[in-house]
């Protein structure tokens, strides 16, 4: 295969492991709702995890912590002004979706764009690189699309819209894959600024929208449990890290 072919196939399977959240389309909205909290703590993780461990140290790689910072802030603010203006109409408790719901489809999509862009500049590089790539961002996806699909549920779509959904924002990895192929030459001015803006993101999701809902949970065994969760996935993006940095 040439390099765009492998560009395609490795951000097509990326994508599809959106589709991991079908196996909770055979439980109950009982027991499902039992683990929410659990997932939405996991994914809270992931996402600070992700963004301190993954794209901030390779953003500082690629461009001076002051710029680096700068554009996470920018991030940050841009996130919480989609939240607070765009979707104001939908910010209130009685809201059928919730808002945070609609900011993490944004969030995803952004990120997995730039995991489309990453993908290209491995391939562009050589083949092996690519593969290896490929390899950690799926390990990375994994636990994330599970968690990004109990986000969108505890937020009020239902299972089956949030799984085309979550399909619908993993998919803009292709077309991250696809601009950093063809747009080889500009990759890295363009990661400069995407992946700290990415990481804004991630870091607003988590802190002002996931973790203040653990916080509404006042049972003392359900707090536990999704605080281990959210300790969980910060370690295994920690973990992530550390395997394939070596």
């Amino acid at each position: 295969m040439n390099t765009l072919q492998w560009i395609i196939v490795a951000t097509l399977f990326v994508s599809l492991i959106s589709l991991i959240g079908i196996f909770t389309l055979s439980i109950s909205d009982r027991s499902l709702k039992k683990v929410l909290l659990v997932l939405v703590g996991f994914s809270a993780g992931s996402l600070m995890g992700g963004a301190f461990l993954h794209l901030l140290p390779e953003a500082l790689e690629t461009s001076s912590s002051g710029t680096t910072f700068n554009i996470l802030i920018l991030g940050f603010i841009l996130f919480f002004l989609l939240e607070k203006i765009l979707w104001r109409h939908c910010h209130k408790d009685n809201c059928e979706i919730h808002t945070f719901a609609y900011v993490n489809l944004f969030g995803d999509a952004a990120h997995n764009f730039v995991d489309g862009l990453i993908l290209a500049a491995a391939f562009l590089t050589n083949i092996p690189l690519g593969i290896a790539t490929t390899l950690a961002v799926a390990a990375h996806e994994i636990p994330q699309e599970i968690g990004d699909f109990g986000v969108l549920v505890y937020g009020g779509f239902g299972k089956k819209k949030a799984l085309a959904l979550n399909l619908v924002t993993a998919l803009t990895a292709m077309l991250g894959g696809f601009l950093g192929y063809f747009l080889s030459a500009y990759v890295d001015g363009m990661m400069v600024f995407l992946l700290p803006f990415a990481a804004g993101g991630f870091l607003y999701i988590a802190t002002v929208d996931l973790l203040p809902e653990l916080h509404k949970e006042t049972d003392k065994l359900k707090t536990a449990f999704s605080f281990f969760s959210f300790v969980s996935g910060i370690g295994l993006m920690w973990l992530l890290r550390f395997a394939f940095s070596h």
